[in-house]
């Protein structure tokens, strides 16, 4: 892969390209070539939450269906209206917009309007060469209300610039392989991940040396003062909001990334063997139980959680793994609210759970520590590969 020459800066070229390539690129619109088209507006009356042909929405595209539509519908519709080709581009246009997948060709539905597809019947343009054209756009500049939604003339009146066939399939290819290793980087992870937890598991069944105790017994819990985001800043004392320790942290927080003008004088701070715990989210009980073992003094704490400085006989380590992995369900029950669900420390401060000796305690936290650093490791190399990812789709693309 190489550089343009400076000269070429006024040509309609990428500022990386294959060696073997040359000649400016192609550009027009994107409806000058293809069409948008949607699917036949489905009823909620039409679908049901346990069987048939999958009916994906916004929310669903890209995972798990939570609604089904008949065979016979799904089949009549199929024949009388637009449906996508094996291949073709589809696009999410409200919600999380942009998000593009390549259509696998199995039965499935698609929200009208919110989920469109790009109609290709030319083949001018490469599918896979355009879903990554289209993974680079950035969306939110389409206009200037608060909530960006994409419209089927947005995408129509969407400049864009493509070579020949053959150059498209061989950024095609490359960024295929690309996204295999990104892929392969994630499993991994994921395979360390799930190791830590059915360590944890085989590790409570079988240890012998259990006693029960109840979370008020584990030490002195602690609120926090509210802080928001406008209280962050590039320097000053290190931080935890509430809403990083779902977005941010795990189990274990040995590295703070956020810092505050706030004084540690006006503040609640950390103590290092604290374990935090989110109050409030709106997605579920299940993913509210999600408390951090703080390892470092001093950080400044804020926002909707609360915390436990755990006392000599426990490791804050251990209980962070052992609620995460083998008490949340437990756990959740206590949690109160629809919209908005809450978690207070009175509300689980009589729920009583088994840990063994501390020795034991403090056996299995180094043994997943060592795992930890494998994970941090492999998460580094996933960043590299996204930041490599990012800069030759922004250069090999116009």
């Amino acid at each position: 892969m190489a550089a343009m020459e400076k000269n070429n800066k006024n040509l309609n070229v990428p500022n990386l390209r294959f060696p073997e390539f040359s000649g400016e690129w192609k550009k027009e619109f994107l409806g000058t070539t293809c069409n948008v088209l949607m699917c036949k507006r489905i009823l909620a009356s039409q679908t049901n939450a346990e069987c048939g042909v999958p009916f994906y929405k916004i929310g669903t595209i890209g995972g798990a269906p939570d609604a089904y539509i008949s065979k016979e519908l799904f089949e009549s519709y199929r024949a009388k209206y637009n449906y996508p080709r094996k291949g073709e581009v589809m696009i999410t246009c409200a919600g999380t917009v942009g998000k593009a997948m390549i259509f696998d060709g199995e039965d499935s539905y698609y929200q009208d309007s919110n989920i469109v597809w790009i109609d290709n019947p030319t083949n001018k343009i490469d599918n896979t060469f355009l879903y990554h054209l289209i993974s680079k756009v950035d969306w939110s500049k389409l206009n200037t209300t608060t909530i960006v939604r994409i419209y089927n003339d947005d995408l129509r009146q969407l400049r864009i610039s493509y070579p020949t066939l053959s150059e498209q399939r061989k950024i095609s290819i490359f960024f295929n392989l690309l996204n295999q290793r990104i892929e392969t980087q994630k499993k991994i992870i994921e395979k360390y991940e799930s190791l830590i937890r059915g360590i944890v598991e085989t590790h409570y069944s079988q240890c012998k040396c259990i006693k029960q105790v109840r979370i008020s017994e584990l030490g002195e819990p602690f609120t926090t003062m509210n802080m928001s985001k406008d209280d962050l800043s590039e320097e000053g004392n290190e931080c935890i909001l509430y809403g990083e320790l779902f977005t941010t942290y795990g189990c274990v927080i040995k590295e703070v990334k956020s810092r505050t003008h706030i004084s540690c004088e006006k503040a609640s701070v950390s103590h290092n063997n604290d374990l935090l715990f989110p109050a409030s989210t709106t997605v579920d009980a299940l993913s509210l139980i999600a408390p951090s073992a703080i390892c470092k003094s001093g950080v400044i704490l804020g926002g909707d959680l609360f915390g436990i400085h755990i006392n000599e006989n426990f490791n804050n380590e251990y209980l962070s793994y052992l609620i995460n992995c083998i008490y949340r369900n437990i756990l959740a029950r206590y949690a109160q609210g629809s919209t908005i669900i809450h978690l207070h420390y009175s509300d689980i401060k009589n729920v009583t759970i088994e840990v063994p000796s501390l020795s034991k305690q403090n056996y299995l936290a180094d043994l997943i520590r060592h795992i930890e650093s494998k994970i941090k490791y492999e998460k580094d190399m996933l960043s590299k590969l996204s930041i490599q990812k990012a800069y030759i789709l922004s250069n090999l693309f116009i």
